[in-house]
C-alpha cells in the first residue's frame, strides 16, 4: 500500500513548496546501509580490542573478565552500535551515511530541520519500532500511515523526505540551511526574473537582513552563493 505523498511547505514567495516524502523502500535501504556500517565498526573494535587485551590470537572472553575487558572491549562497540543513529542525526540535523546514500533526510512536520529533542525522541522509540524482530513493527507502521512514518516519527513529529537535487542543502557556520529554507531559496532564484524590484528586495532582505541595501544583482549573487556554497 503506497501512502507516500508530498509535504506542502509555505514559502516566502507565496507559492507552496512540495517536499517528496520517502516511502518504506527508501527507509529500508537507508537503514540497511547504516546497520551494515555500525555493525562492521562494532565488530572491528571488539576483535581488535579483544586481541590486544588477551595478548593472543583469541577473541573469546576470559573465564573471569576484569574491568579492563568491559571498559575497553565491550563498552565501546556497544556504544558505537546503539549511539550510531542519534549521534549522526543530532550532529548533521537529520542525516546519516545511509540516509545520504538513499537521498533522504529527516525533517519536522513544518519541513524544517528537527530539533535535538525531536531527534532524540525519535531514536528512543527505536526500541518499540524494533519489535518483535528486525524492525518489523516500524516497517509495518510505515506501510499503513500517512507519509509513511514509523512510531518514532509519530512521537517526535518528524518524517523522511527526499533530498531534492535542484535544492542543495547547504550548511554555514552559525546558520544551517534546512530543507525548507533551501527549497525556498531555490524557488526564489528560479522566479527572480519574474519578480519586480521591490519584491526582490523585500524577500532578500528577509533572508539577508544584515545588508538589505544592496542592488538586485548583488542580492541575487549572494543568494546563489548561499545555496551552492553555503557561504555569504
Amino acid at each position: 500500500m503506497d501512502r507516500t505523498s508530498d509535504l506542502a511547505v509555505d514559502s516566502v514567495t507565496g507559492v507552496d513548496v512540495a517536499l517528496p516524502v520517502a516511502g518504506p523502500g527508501a527507509r529500508s535501504f537507508a537503514f540497511l546501509v547504516d546497520w551494515a556500517i555500525r555493525t562492521v565498526l562494532s565488530v572491528a573494535w571488539y576483535v581488535v580490542a579483544a586481541l590486544v587485551h588477551n595478548g593472543s590470537w583469541s577473541i573469546i572472553a576470559p573465564l573471569t573478565p576484569d574491568a579492563r575487558w568491559f571498559v575497553f572491549v565491550i563498552a565501546p562497540p556497544a556504544a558505537i552500535y546503539f549511539l550510531y543513529h542519534p549521534a549522526w542525526e543530532v550532529t548533521t540535523r537529520g542525516s546519516s551515511p545511509g540516509k545520504r546514500m538513499a537521498g533522504v533526510r529527516i525533517v519536522s512536520r513544518e519541513g524544517g530541520a528537527p530539533g535535538v529533542g525531536s531527534l532524540l525522541t525519535r531514536n528512543v522509540f527505536r526500541l518499540i519500532d524494533s519489535f518483535p524482530i528486525a524492525y518489523a513493527l516500524g516497517l509495518l507502521t510505515t506501510m499503513f500511515t500517512r507519509n509513511s512514518v514509523r512510531i518514532g516519527d509519530l512521537a517526535a513529529g518528524t518524517l523522511l523526505v527526499y533530498t531534492r537535487s535542484d535544492a542543495p542543502l547547504a550548511r554555514i557556520p552559525g546558520r544551517g540551511l534546512d530543507a525548507r529554507t533551501a527549497e525556498v531559496l531555490s524557488e526564489l532564484l528560479q522566479r527572480w526574473s519574474l519578480l519586480d524590484s521591490d519584491a526582490r528586495r523585500k524577500i532578500a532582505a528577509t533572508i539577508l537582513s544584515d545588508r538589505p541595501a544592496e542592488t538586485d544583482e548583488e542580492l541575487r549573487l549572494r543568494l546563489e552563493t548561499l545555496v551552492t556554497r553555503g557561504t555569504l
